[in-house]
């Protein structure tokens, strides 16, 4: 099998976790061939590291280098603008999270992407951490019955010298605020838990960061299966980070994973014991190294797999879009001081906005 070359846009906080992965060839079947940022420093900085070609102009990188697929890791609210102009130089592309700030600019690099005939891959990483993968595969056997309430926790800790490293940290226009930055991956993973929503409200403050967007959020959702669930999420947790997890309860069990990656199983509870039930919680309660977990490993892996055998990847476009939509309608509850129903069009959200 020949090897995927993938090159990074923009190298940033994020790049030193793909760049690690790629570069010291930990994926098999993929390795880093050229980097780019506009800070010619970093993109030297990181191509010096692992001897690759850096470059200031993503352009000339995708004309003049060999490369299969471009992972878009720039400022969120410019994520659209490079997915879209390197999609016609026919590579796949891969997002981090969110894929966009707007469900406009989704749209437009999902059209952008099937017009140019490449693959979009969106950064979901904790969808692949084994707790995680655990879970989904209770839910898919229909374990827990009638589904009775989901809830994450974000509990993570930013100073503001984290903020103040650059200057779109926080803003409305290239970043936003926890909800769709830090807890993005876990308000996803709740959604794809727990089914589709029906309805949303919330609050929000800035409670300890000097910037536009907010630290701390609640959420209530509404199910269309009738559940409820919860959004707990804050980069005002103090001294250090506390937590990022998830807890699906039903009517025939629970589990809870916990860690403050979504990575360490806490509870693994059913009415009607299974095969390997009693492994569990010991098998699957790892706590990772950082923030980051495992799981772009997993995924990457996932990619170079999809491609390969031209598979159905697990987060394309639609599915990036899908929780991209309840974080807008999330920020349209908080602006007007209402419940607000899915398939809506934004009007006060300030996301992507200047």
């Amino acid at each position: 099998m020949s090897t995927f070359k993938i090159a990074l846009v923009g190298c940033g906080r994020i790049a030193k976790r793909h760049s690690e992965l790629l570069g010291n060839n930990q994926i098999n079947g993929a390795e880093l061939t050229a980097v780019c940022d506009v800070d010619e420093e970093k993109a030297r900085n990181i191509g010096g590291q692992f001897q690759v070609p850096f470059f200031t102009d993503a352009h000339k990188m995708a004309s003049h280098s060999e490369i299969d697929a471009v992972a878009i890791l720039t400022e969120s609210g410019n994520h659209a603008k490079h997915a879209i102009e390197l999609a016609r130089y026919g590579k796949h592309i891969i997002v981090e999270k969110p894929m966009a700030l707007t469900l406009e600019d989704a749209d437009e690099m999902i059209s952008a992407c099937d017009k140019a005939g490449v693959k979009l891959f969106v950064v979901k990483q904790n969808r692949f951490n084994v707790p995680v993968v655990k879970l989904r595969e209770a839910l898919e056997a229909n374990r827990f019955g009638k589904l009775v309430l989901g809830t994450v926790r974000v509990r993570w800790c930013r100073p503001q010298k984290y903020y103040d490293q650059d200057a779109w940290r926080g803003t409305w226009a290239l970043d936003g605020g926890v909800l769709t930055n830090q807890a993005s991956h876990h308000i996803d993973l709740l959604e794809w838990m727990m089914g589709d929503v029906e309805s949303v409200f919330a609050k929000s403050t800035t409670a300890l960061a000097d910037i536009e967007a907010e630290d701390t959020a609640v959420v209530i959702l509404k199910f269309r299966n009738g559940a409820l669930g919860i959004i707990e999420a804050t980069t005002a947790t103090r001294p250090k980070d506390l937590e990022g997890s998830i807890s699906i309860l039903g009517e025939n069990g629970t589990v809870e994973i916990g860690g403050f990656a979504v990575n360490e199983m806490k509870t693994w509870d059913f009415s009607k014991s299974a095969e390997g039930d009693d492994a569990i919680l010991e098998k699957y309660s790892v706590n990772p190294p950082d923030v980051y977990g495992f799981g772009h490993k997993a995924y990457y892996e996932h990619i170079v797999d999809c491609i390969s055998n031209n598979k159905v990847h697990l987060v394309d476009g639609l599915q990036g879009r899908r929780s991209l939509e309840l974080i807008n309608a999330i920020y349209e509850s908080i602006e007007t001081g209402r419940e607000v129903h899915m398939r809506f069009q934004p009007r006060y959200c300030k996301l992507g906005n200047a």
